[in-house]
């Protein structure tokens, strides 16, 4: 018999140990990446235990009367080892959604961690979505290169390739986040979006400082002069430019595309690279010209979905079982 607590901070070794190896989770949800905004969210991350087992988490916030798969990170839903089985997780998922009814929760919002981040097949959830009759309100395109399996770079990358190159670019991984965020990323987005980065300037310092190996920085630099740059997120299995930007005269340099060949190249032990999506509005829309470019690398798509669960629908769990 399972048996649900919410986190609090007594919790904090156990919840990072089970995330170091659980099957499907990431250092997004290390409790120390979640908390760095921890002012903006009410959390309401669960955990699951068998006897005095921990054997399942759900990182999550709250809102009013509706949980979300936590709204902080990219993705979410319930994580666990490599021992948990589906059936395991039907009986999870009952319970979860019991717990959460009788704590007045009417709506759960979750959003799986994409299968090309699991380091073992994962997708037990996605089937008792289906069982669930959940709504699938969103799902992204995410553009993926698999180095197991690569396909060839068109000739005009190739071509913006050999033109940073002739131009005499440089690259340079960097620990100092604030010229690519202060001369580029933040400029771009205020011109182009009127927006703001998610992270600011000390946030992305911080979580570097946690986690060195998982995010790191790389700048272009022409004539000593930056050009471009990208963060990457790492995990066991992915390599994620979680932002990315240059300079209005990229294409002219070849910045971006010199900067992409790199960066395929140095992280090729991963078994994938994702370039993130290149839809909007809920997934409704798609930047053509966008996923073009991502495309010409021999990027291909792998989806992301996201579900809205009524928490009164946990009895049509009851019978599936047999």
């Amino acid at each position: 018999m399972y048996r649900i607590e919410q986190y609090n901070i007594s919790h904090y070794d156990l919840w990072n140990d089970f995330i170091e190896n659980s099957k499907n989770g990431t250092f997004l949800f290390h409790r120390d990446y979640m908390e760095y905004h921890s002012n903006r969210f009410e959390d309401f991350s669960l955990m699951v235990f068998e006897a005095q087992k921990l054997v399942a988490v759900f990182p999550a916030n709250k809102e009013g009367n509706i949980v979300y798969s936590h709204k902080g990170l990219t993705y979410g839903g319930l994580i666990y080892d490599s021992k948990m089985k589906l059936a395991g997780v039907i009986r999870i998922y009952s319970m979860l959604l019991q717990f959460l009814k009788n704590n007045q929760i009417d709506v759960l919002h979750i959003k799986p961690v994409p299968a090309i981040y699991h380091k073992l097949p994962a997708q037990e959830q996605e089937y008792v979505m289906f069982l669930l009759n959940a709504k699938l309100t969103r799902r992204d395109g995410l553009s993926v290169i698999d180095t197991n399996n690569l396909l060839p770079v068109t000739k005009s990358r190739k071509e913006a390739i050999r033109r940073g190159l002739k131009n005499g670019l440089t690259i340079r991984e960097e620990s100092n986040f604030e010229l690519f965020w202060d001369e580029i990323l933040v400029p771009n987005l205020k011109n182009k979006h009127n927006a703001k980065p998610v992270h600011t300037v000390a946030e992305i310092t911080y979580l570097h400082q946690k986690f060195p190996h998982q995010i790191r920085h790389f700048n272009v630099y022409h004539e000593d002069k930056i050009v471009a740059g990208t963060t990457m997120f790492i995990t066991n299995t992915v390599a994620h430019p979680q932002y990315v930007s240059g300079q209005e005269d990229k294409n002219a340099l070849g910045s971006l595309d010199y900067l992409y060949n790199y960066l395929t190249e140095t992280f090729s032990d991963k078994r994938y690279f994702d370039f993130g999506p290149s839809t909007e509005e809920q997934g409704r829309k798609l930047n053509e010209g966008i996923i073009f470019w991502k495309e010409s690398f021999g990027a291909r798509t792998v989806t992301q979905d996201f579900y809205l669960v009524e928490t009164a629908n946990y009895h049509l769990l009851d019978a599936v079982l047999i």
